[in-house]
């Protein structure tokens, strides 16, 4: 039996992956920035701007829930194929 998806189709939980990897590079980013002038002997950025930094968590989790939710649609897709034959 053939699979009717397109191979280039997002699945089920696929934008939250990504979703998820764009808010994690944007906190690592804050956190390399913040993290800098510690080491060039600067002035250090202001607090909040170590709170962006935990946008790395944030972005791994919502990546997660992405992951979970993918293994749960072919989970649920391979069951109804098995219930079909």
């Amino acid at each position: 039996m053939r699979d009717k998806t397109q191979a280039n189709s997002a699945g089920p939980g696929d934008g939250l992956i990504r979703a998820g990897a764009i808010v994690f590079f944007v906190g690592a980013l804050a956190a390399l920035i913040t993290v800098v002038p510690l080491f060039i002997g600067i002035k250090p950025f202001p607090t909040y701007m170590y709170g962006l930094s935990m946008l790395m968590g944030v972005g791994f989790l919502v990546a997660g829930a992405g992951v979970l939710r993918s293994v749960a649609a072919g989970r649920r897709q391979a069951r109804e194929a098995a219930a079909s034959r």
